[in-house]
């Protein structure tokens, strides 16, 4: 992982070329996927639990959670400035690519090639979002709760379709209780609440 004295030489160029990347060639979805390959495994500018603490935050924000974790990502890495130039990152290239792809897509949508081009990127963003699911689930599925967590808000939005925003008001507050240091005997806190959370702001 790379220190705070070392994030202080990462450059505001280097930041906005990395989202822009993983702005440019996240197909299908797959940025939280691409951002934890080029900011975790590649640059180590976060370790894995820095990482995940920006992605608990950025799923509990509203809006995309692209624009989210590159947003705490970018602040994390070099302050307001990073968090800006992240942002306009990922964002560029998608916008840019809509727009032409959304033109073109109007005039070809009922061509099947197009139709299974589109359905192939979507897979493959399953896959890779299924992947970073595993590599960061052994960090977090570590105690019964969080097992009755996942299943209750699974079943609760794919068997009983319910509301996004009904399951967060309703879950949150019990996972909150459930993590709380106090729920525990004594006050301890478990190993799982031990991360440090994620520092925002440059160091």
């Amino acid at each position: 992982m790379t220190e705070p004295s070392e994030r202080e030489k990462i450059s505001l160029g280097a930041v906005f070329k990395l989202f822009l990347t993983v702005g440019a060639i996240s197909f299908g979805g797959g940025v939280v996927a691409y951002l934890r390959e080029y900011i975790v495994r590649g640059n180590q500018w976060m370790d894995d639990d820095e990482f995940l603490d920006a992605l608990e935050i950025g799923q509990t924000l509203p809006g995309l959670i692209a624009v989210n974790l590159s947003v705490i990502i970018g602040d994390r890495v070099r302050g307001a400035m990073g968090a800006v130039a992240a942002a306009l990152g990922v964002l560029l290239p998608g916008s840019t690519i809509v727009m032409v792809a959304g033109i073109l897509y109007m005039g070809n949508r009922q061509n099947l090639t197009v139709n299974h081009f589109l359905g192939g990127i979507a897979a493959a963003a399953v896959g890779l979002l299924t992947a970073v699911a595993l590599q960061l689930g052994h960090k977090q599925l570590v105690h019964v709760r969080d097992f009755l967590l996942v299943m209750a808000t699974f079943v609760a939005i794919s068997l009983l379709h319910q509301s996004l925003l009904v399951v967060i008001l309703v879950i949150g507050p019990v996972a909150i209780l459930l993590y709380h240091p106090k729920a525990h005997k004594g006050g301890e806190v478990k190993p799982l609440e031990t991360r440090e959370p994620v520092r925002l702001g440059h160091h």
